[in-house]
């Protein structure tokens, strides 16, 4: 009885520590330098944002945040990277809605799930402009729409591959509007943009800052950006959801930071509020205004988790629908 007693005892004391433990290891992290795991190579607007806020993560806590680039695998290689670091606050990544939401349905074989993360902050939208060469007769989204289908032969509409976001987010206008239209991978978002100009294809959803300075120049059309609220770099070109009168059309990638699943809820809350603090900052949102990307005021974890599954459901299920399930 003594045993059984004694160990009910210990048990509980370990239990009613755990808590405190965890509090504990938040008050003391980070005690040494914090690594953010970019997948994309250093000079991208995802890694130029990341520098931006390792920065001043590292003035709050007194303790260097350095960025490493693992590029590859179709971003894959950083999320299986993280996803077998340790949980301990130390190792973080920064993924898109490529690597968290598409890819995990489109190819036969991933190296991590759904669950070895636990996302930290969702702090911008990477928009889309919908662009056309100039010579398209149509100049609104409503023209285009028209066009679309009463065209005798499809448009043609290019993307940087197969599965890439720019293509699924076409492909979920095509849908939305019951539209038919010819897809054209490319393997380069530049050759991509290019073809456009040069009217090999008719139109695509663009990234900004691969467009922008060919928009100005008037070797592309912008017809709406597909994001819910406009760029402040092209104030006359609509949401597409107020183009189409659609209001619930919005069509994006994302940045999210992440950390291991199993890292202590603690330390995620205080990176979160950290990362609120810096993202609400109007220098910090100028600046990403600047690289083409939309800031946003971070929601709350449980709102972030929320999002981040209805963002797997979106394109996963679009995925599935194209029959392109596990065929990369």
């Amino acid at each position: 009885m003594r045993l059984i007693l004694g160990s009910a005892l210990a048990l509980g004391l370990a239990l009613a520590g755990a808590p405190a433990t965890a509090d504990a290891q938040a008050q003391d992290y980070p005690n040494r330098t914090v690594t953010i795991v970019v997948p994309l190579a250093p000079g991208s607007g995802l890694d130029a944002v990341v520098r931006l806020y390792a920065d001043k993560l590292s003035q709050a806590f007194g303790k260097p945040v350095i960025v490493e680039n693992k590029p590859g695998a179709a971003l894959m290689l950083a999320a299986q990277y993280v996803a077998t670091a340790a949980p301990d606050g130390y190792t973080l990544l920064v993924s898109t809605s490529s690597a968290m939401a598409i890819n995990l349905t489109l190819y036969k074989q991933v190296n991590y799930a759904v669950k070895d993360f636990t996302p930290v902050s969702y702090y911008l939208k990477s928009p889309f402009i919908l662009v056309t060469n100039p010579d398209l007769p149509a100049k609104t989204v409503p023209e285009l729409i028209k066009l679309a289908k009463e065209r005798p032969t499809p448009l043609n509409y290019s993307s940087p591959g197969a599965g890439v976001a720019q293509h699924l987010s076409m492909e979920y206008m095509k849908q939305r509007f019951g539209l038919n239209m010819t897809h054209v991978p490319y393997r380069s978002t530049p050759q991509s943009i290019q073809d456009i100009v040069a009217d090999h294809v008719q139109l695509g959803f663009a990234e900004a800052g691969a467009s922008l300075p060919l928009i100005r120049e008037g070797k592309l059309r912008a017809l709406a950006v597909s994001a819910s609220t406009r760029l402040p770099s092209l104030p006359d070109v609509p949401p597409f959801a107020e183009a189409a009168n659609a209001p619930d059309f919005e069509a994006v990638s994302w940045h999210m930071l992440f950390a291991p699943a199993a890292t202590p809820k603690p330390i995620v809350e205080k990176l979160h509020a950290e990362m609120d603090k810096i993202m609400r900052d109007p220098e910090m949102k100028q600046k990403i205004l600047t690289i083409g990307l939309l800031p946003i005021d971070p929601p709350s974890l449980a709102d972030t988790d929320k999002y981040l599954a209805s963002e797997r459901e979106k394109w996963g299920s679009l995925v599935k629908k194209l029959g392109l399930e596990g065929s990369q």
